[in-house]
């Protein structure tokens, strides 16, 4: 037992008598010399939420209280409450009103304490307890003076309180820019200390803004020296020793097909007909292992990204252009080093027969998606520009739709739903949002990458390779059953039993086809794909419940995807025979750590993500306050309904603002109701709206009806805003002041 396990097991103990650190040290005999390591450990025991401080500065170990956890404090915006996420997944989230979060904020990580085990709404309730770890080294804001005192207003409303600057650490910052603050200290009071550490512009410029959501997520822009170095040292082209012991496949008509903005190509597709009558499917992709080594620098800041991130207005790789938009590249009329999965398929397109090669290549196009669906939908000029690709492309087309009809059969649920694209100008404002429709070019690449991705998942799983599998587990039965109730208003139904052991992917498959071409196709495809779990990774296989299948893994994107990466390394080592039980033994590991990191890296990118999207939309309908609209109701809900208008942008008109009767929500029906009148809006009903405010910050649209308009209901919605947007903080500080006074 080492030195942290003994004063853990001490303090622990029923013999332990609660005590200062420095008291503590003194019982335990801690020499002089050993004081840092002692300090230390108790350090690491507090980060570790196994023991803590309380307000007299004794400690105390959790492991005999059951009274008390530790975990992640989440606030809620706009009515000033939280609740903590306990360390201990099996343990639910504990409630902590607003008057009772002590000094502790948003993301910190602390100690609380349950004062009510089951509430009402079958929530514990407690206290903050104590702060374990703060958790917002910085925060992004806007730089305000008042009567000679600087403060930064933070963007996110989370974070309950402004940050106090002295003028001597304002930099060059003026009043109204947009900051970053480097949180450097919190007083006994809560109230947190900074200096500002950068200017990102103007409070006013929406570019300003969206660096701050990018800040915010810890998504880094730049790349340190080092591994800019590294990345400079790399080739530019292709050399004939590094084809030595590859399958030369340049003389193959092999292209890409990707978006119109793509800038880095990461798989390329080719097909030929065998002897046998037989189809050959080439799916290439980009062999970034042999420029990104194992333990490099590049290796290091890819793991840590794990993910390029797409912004509307900008994308921030993974890796350094020299590699994602250069020599990694599958740029045309270039030779490019690939990982080739060669499929040979039978008339039914089951694959009869696979290999899995290290090869170079030579594209001989770069198609775009809108290109290929005008070739696939009989466009003359097109298809005798691109000649034999043309035959090549119909030939896959018919390949892609059988292999949808396949994934279809087994269960695979398929979300064909068209996607927001948001276009912006060069200073990132928003001058159009549209959906974007999905077409037969897109499903064919989709079933291509999905084949490749199902059988080197297989061929791993089988041959027993340290391996990083994309894992999606089938849905409890709490959410499982909210979803039927859902679509029942509908006259939908999930068939057979509701049990997440025993459910088929295929039961929900059925829905989602029924629902095709309805006025509710959209939100009840949205219910659904909220009612299954996050897709993750994970070194162990277990399924992927949507796609209804027993094999899948990321082996197409190793540019912009880390699990991608390390699996190629992995599957080289294999096919070349380098696979040995040191060699194993390594992997084992670095899969565990690389699932883990690439599950949390996507889940905080796709956050970043969505909070763009929603304040670009916010930004886009701010043009249009005060204008009209049809639009289709989205959502129903106690406080208002949801309306989404033709290009995506959603909205909420308030029950406040519905003039003329008194509107509730209807849980049975999920019908919002009028007492008097007995009007009521479900999903899928048509609207006449006016834009009625639009926040960047709080990411939100109001919506009043058309007819409520004249009837003062936009100046409500203003009104209402104005005091939201202030008062979380607020209420927090008058409510800190409040509790100090009682506690005197």
């Amino acid at each position: 037992m080492d030195r942290k396990e003994k004063i853990f097991d001490y303090i622990s103990s029923d013999i332990y008598i609660p005590l200062k650190q420095g008291e503590l040290a003194v019982l335990l005999d801690v020499p002089k010399s050993d004081y840092d390591e002692y300090n230390y450990i108790i350090s690491s025991l507090i980060e570790e939420g196994k023991i803590y401080k309380t307000k007299k500065g004794k400690l105390l170990s959790l492991k005999n209280d059951e009274s008390i956890f530790s975990g992640t404090l989440q606030c809620n915006p706009q009515k000033g409450f939280g609740f903590v996420r306990c360390d201990d997944e099996a343990e639910s989230d504990i409630f902590i009103p607003s008057d009772k979060l002590g000094i502790a904020y948003d993301r910190d990580k602390v100690i609380v304490r349950i004062d009510v085990a089951e509430t009402e709404n079958s929530r514990r309730e407690g206290h903050i307890v104590s702060v374990i770890k703060r958790g917002n080294p910085h925060i992004v804001g806007v730089l305000r003076c008042h009567n000679g005192k600087y403060r930064v207003y933070p963007d996110r409303r989370e974070f309950f309180s402004a940050v106090r600057v002295l003028k001597d650490d304002i930099g060059n910052a003026q009043e109204n820019d947009r900051v970053i603050v480097n949180i450097e200290s919190y007083d006994e009071k809560g109230t947190p200390f900074g200096k500002v550490s950068a200017v990102l512009g103007n409070s006013e410029k929406i570019s300003s803004i969206l660096e701050g959501v990018i800040l915010e997520k810890s998504v880094s822009r730049t790349f340190s020296k080092l591994v800019l170095d590294e990345a400079e040292s790399l080739p530019d082209y292709v050399s004939e020793e590094e084809i030595k012991d590859r399958k030369d496949l340049r003389n193959k008509i092999i292209f890409t097909i990707d978006g119109d903005d793509s800038r880095d190509f990461d798989d390329a597709i080719s097909l030929e007909t065998l002897d046998n009558g037989n189809k050959l499917l080439g799916v290439h992709i980009a062999d970034v292992s042999h420029y990104v080594r194992e333990d490099s620098q590049l290796d290091k800041e890819a793991l840590k990204r794990s993910t390029s991130v797409y912004f509307p207005h900008t994308v921030i790789p993974m890796l350094p252009k020299k590699l994602s938009n250069g020599i990694c590249s599958l740029n045309p009329d270039v030779d490019r080093l690939t990982l080739s999965v060669m499929l040979e398929l039978n008339s039914n397109a089951d694959v009869v027969k696979h290999e899995i090669v290290k090869s170079v290549i030579h594209s001989k196009e770069r198609l775009t998606y809108n290109i290929v669906n005008k070739i696939l939908y009989g466009d003359t000029e097109l298809r005798k520009e691109y000649g034999e690709i043309t035959n090549i492309l119909d030939e896959i087309n018919v390949i892609s739709k059988k292999l949808i009809n396949k994934r279809s059969e087994r269960g695979a649920i398929d979300f064909d739903f068209p996607e927001t694209k948001i276009i912006c100008d060069d200073d990132a404002n928003p001058i159009d949002v549209k959906f974007e429709e999905r077409g037969d070019s897109h499903r064919l690449i989709e079933s291509c990458m999905l084949l490749a991705n199902e059988t080197v998942a297989e061929t791993a799983f089988w041959s027993d390779l340290p391996f990083v599998y994309r894992v999606h587990e089938a849905p409890s039965n709490e959410k499982l059953t909210e979803f039927n109730e859902f679509i029942k208003n509908f006259g939908y139904s999930i068939k057979g039993k509701i049990d997440s052991e025993t459910i088929h992917p295929k039961a929900l498959q059925e829905i989602a086809e029924k629902v095709k071409g309805t006025p509710e196709e959209m939100m009840v495809s949205k219910t659904m794909l909220r009612s299954l779990m996050k897709a993750c990774y994970r070194d162990t296989n277990d399924g992927h419940f949507g796609l209804a299948a027993r094999y899948y893994c990321h082996f197409t994107s190793p540019i912009r995807r880390y699990p991608d990466l390390i699996i190629h390394r992995i599957i080289k080592d294999y096919i070349s025979g380098k696979l040995n039980e040191e060699k194993i033994s390594g992997y084992a590991k670095k899969v565990k750590e690389a699932a883990e990191i690439s599950s949390e890296r996507e889940v905080e990118a796709e956050m970043a993500e969505r909070d763009a999207v929603d304040m670009l939309k916010a930004a886009y309908m701010q043009k249009f306050i005060g204008e009209n609209f049809d639009a289709v109701v989205s959502s129903v809900t106690t406080f208002g309904i949801f309306a989404m208008l033709p290009n995506s942008c959603e909205g909420l008109i308030r029950y406040e603002t519905m003039n003329g009767d008194y509107f509730e929500y209807n849980e049975i029906s999920r019908l919002a109701v009028g007492i008097r009148t007995g009007e009521s809006y479900k999903i899928g009903d048509s609207i006449r709206i006016t834009v009625a405010a639009a926040d960047i910050l709080s990411r939100r649209i109001d919506f009043v009806r058309e007819k409520d308009n004249s009837f003062g209901a936009l100046i409500k919605v203003k009104r209402n805003n104005e005091r939201k947007n202030t008062k979380p903080p607020r209420k927090q500080d008058r409510l800190r002041r409040k509790r100090r006074k009682n506690e005197r």
